[in-house]
């Protein structure tokens, strides 16, 4: 994965990836907010709106245009909208989950000791910053031992297992041809900017970015002890490294086609062509099971990287371990090191002027760490059997919608349409937190050892996912924890899976009439379901191949379409000069455009089986001047209610999949025909143009 620690730094500020929102006190709910002792946030904002707003002009400005007002983005965040909101809810409740297990005395289970003393351990700043660099000096000191090239393949394979993201990136995946294997990959890494053309932008924003990089560098290796004049030679002889290694990798648009990553070769071979990495070496160094093959993600980085080293000199490559090494750990470092990282991650990339809370980031380490572990408490108190059964539910009735939807498309033949209907009904639905929890028994966590934990942490990571290489794919796991506010398609598994962090208000609250939780998280259902019938998700079939099943007049039709959509978002403007991505967010805009549909098809069906009555409780008056499918349209858009800093959304514009959080209103509610029904708007109004795009 490119910029690694960027992106780590950027979801730690954000919360999480997916999407995120707002709070203000609302009626009591169940969820995180109920014990937490955090204000419940509202399904239904009417002080967000503003309804001096035309709807048909701008429904973004309708829905959400008071919200920026009422929300300023906290000065430890770069952006602020229900998602954040919702995040920083569950971190409260996190809280009092870690404090709980750090003072529950000497009986404490196994897993509250590790979930405790690691917590407590992240939270002695005077510890860490008395320590200095000696938990880290190890390390550093098999780095400056270092005495030729030769020595890199185990150097490199030792920081990788800890996590340091230098020179690539090496661990198990699920083989996207043979779905039931788990195999070997390797793939490019090693930069500490977003992502290449970070590196290769001519514009004046780009160009200052960069020197803002290298001035980090600079002053991450002089907190190191470099002297000064050195330190600033070696940021600019490692920039010009990172630069030959972004020159060689792929792209964020072409790594969205799965065929552009997979390149299977044997060991031998691929090491042939990369003679510096000696990959069996490296492979063996990184205590990975016996390989014979593996899949090269990226074979033109390796030819690049090959080179770039040879180029190199040993001094720099010893430089440029060590700044990533310490920029890994910086938050287990004195706070000279901290400061440093978060001055260039944070503000100087996404315009937060302040690092978040320690508590808030040693519970964030925590989750990171031993999600299961922490995940299995939170569930017990924040997630109960009936909110779990009301998610199936809506699931299965979205799964419904999906399968009557295929039916009724013109463009695709019956043929084909067997085919996609099988592998909806292959879909498994994962539900709040896996059916069974991780053992962290070989873990060890000390109360103080801030550094030796987050290391530990990581290798034993890093092990747990090595040692799936050549088993069989286990389908019950998950890739997140269960108090992420997030969801995700998996292809190689054909699964849709929801945290029990995002099943909570206001994504899904029991108090709220179904227009509105639909209009949440049943938007957010549909947007994964049909994630597995998107440009990306559609080359794979029921079981999780990667195989074509579809014929190609289909193909042709389905390209049609999806070609609207992107067409269609290249014309919007996500931030002054800069405009959408069309290719980059296809994915993501497929599936905002069909699980709004979905969402909305299954409310109806929910809704005539009560002869047309709305299911669960009965709108508050806010929300009862407005009609049930306007309920559901705003409920959708305050999805992206967001306040947002204008250096995070230029980095999202140029490397998240999603579109801007505006354009998510927009750009879906322009295709859905029922929308302009529902507010009465009229054909060449900017929200009911002409011309609409629809993929499902």
């Amino acid at each position: 994965m490119q910029g690694k620690k960027v992106m780590a730094v950027a979801a730690a500020l954000m919360g999480v990836g997916l999407m995120m929102g707002g709070a203000q006190p609302a009626r009591a709910q169940a969820g995180a907010g109920a014990e937490a002792g955090a204000q419940a946030i509202p399904g239904f904002d009417a002080s967000a709106m503003d309804t001096t707003a035309n709807p048909c002009d701008n429904f973004y400005q309708f829905a959400c245009g008071n919200y920026a007002k009422l929300h300023p983005i906290p000065s430890d965040l770069p952006w602020f909208n229900q998602f954040v909101a919702l995040y920083e809810f569950n971190t409260a409740a996190l809280h009092q989950v870690v404090e709980q297990a750090e003072h529950a005395g000497p009986n404490r289970s196994a897993n509250a000791q590790k979930i405790g003393d690691y917590y407590q351990a992240c939270m002695d700043t005077s510890a860490i910053n008395q320590a200095g660099l000696a938990p880290l000096k190890p390390e550093l000191g098999r780095i400056d031992a270092l005495r030729s090239k030769a020595e890199l393949p185990e150097l490199i394979a030792y920081l990788n297992r800890m996590g340091v993201n230098v020179f690539m990136s090496y661990g198990s995946q699920q083989d996207l041809k043979d779905a039931d294997k788990e195999i070997a990959y390797i793939d490019q890494g090693g930069i500490g900017l977003p992502e290449k053309d970070y590196y290769l932008r001519t514009d004046a924003h780009s160009v200052e970015l960069r020197k803002q990089y290298v001035a980090h560098l600079d002053r991450m290796l002089t907190l190191l002890g470099d002297p000064a004049d050195k330190a600033q030679a070696e940021a600019d002889a490692i920039m010009k490294f990172e630069t030959e290694l972004a020159k060689a990798s792929q792209g964020v648009v072409e790594r969205r086609d799965p065929k552009a990553t997979y390149h299977m070769e044997e060991l031998t071979v691929f090491a042939a062509t990369a003679p510096a990495i000696a990959a069996p070496k490296y492979v063996a160094a990184m205590g990975s099971p016996a390989v014979t093959s593996l899949n090269v993600a990226s074979p033109d980085f390796f030819r690049g990287l090959n080179a770039a080293i040879g180029d190199t000199d040993l001094a720099t490559l010893k430089a440029y371990m060590r700044v990533h090494l310490a920029d890994s750990f910086s938050q287990r470092l004195p706070e000279t090191f901290e400061a440093a990282s978060f001055d260039f991650y944070g503000r100087d990339l996404t315009g937060t002027p302040q690092e978040q809370a320690r508590w808030k980031r040693c519970v964030n380490a925590v989750d990171g760490s031993m999600g299961d572990a922490l995940g299995q408490l939170y569930v017990a108190k924040y997630f109960t059997p009936d909110q779990k059964q009301e998610a199936l539910t809506m699931v299965h009735g979205i799964e419904t919608a999906m399968g009557q939807d295929i039916e009724s498309l013109s463009w695709m033949s019956p043929e084909t349409k067997v085919k996609a209907i099988a592998k909806l009904h292959e879909v498994t639905d994962k539900i709040g937190y896996p059916d069974k929890w991780r053992s962290y028994a070989k873990l060890t966590i000390r109360a103080n050892d801030a550094l030796g934990n987050s290391v530990r942490a990581r290798e034993f990571e890093t092990a747990y996912e090595l040692n799936k290489i050549g088993k069989p794919v286990d389908r019950s796991e998950w890739e997140m924890t269960p108090p992420t506010v997030n969801a995700y398609y998996d292809p190689s598994q054909n699964s849709i899976n929801f945290p029990a962090g995002i099943l909570q208000p206001p994504f899904y609250d029991k108090n709220d009439p179904a227009t509105t939780n639909y209009g949440h998280i049943g938007a957010v259902v549909g947007h994964e379901l049909t994630h597995g019938f998107d440009d990306q998700g559609s080359q794979y079939d029921g079981h999780g191949n990667l195989a074509n099943w579809w014929t190609p007049a289909d193909k042709k039709n389905f390209d049609e379409r999806t070609a609207c959509v992107a067409n269609e978002y290249d014309q919007f403007e996500a931030v002054p000069g800069l405009k959408v991505n069309g290719k980059l967010t296809l994915g993501e805009n497929t599936a905002d455009n069909g699980g709004i549909r979905l969402a909305m098809m299954a409310l109806m069906a929910r809704m005539a089986m009560d002869q047309g009555k709305v299911p669960g409780p009965a709108a508050s008056p806010a929300e009862a001047k407005f009609t049930p499918m306007q309920q559901f349209f705003i409920a959708y858009a305050q999805n992206w209610c967001t306040n947002d800093r204008p250096q995070f959304d230029r980095m999202l514009v140029q490397t998240d999949p999603h579109s801007p959080n505006a354009i998510r209103v927009k750009g879906v509610l322009v295709n859905v025909p029922e929308f302009s029904t529902a507010f009465s708007c009229r054909t060449g109004q900017p929200m009911d143009p002409a011309q609409k795009c629809r993929v499902w």
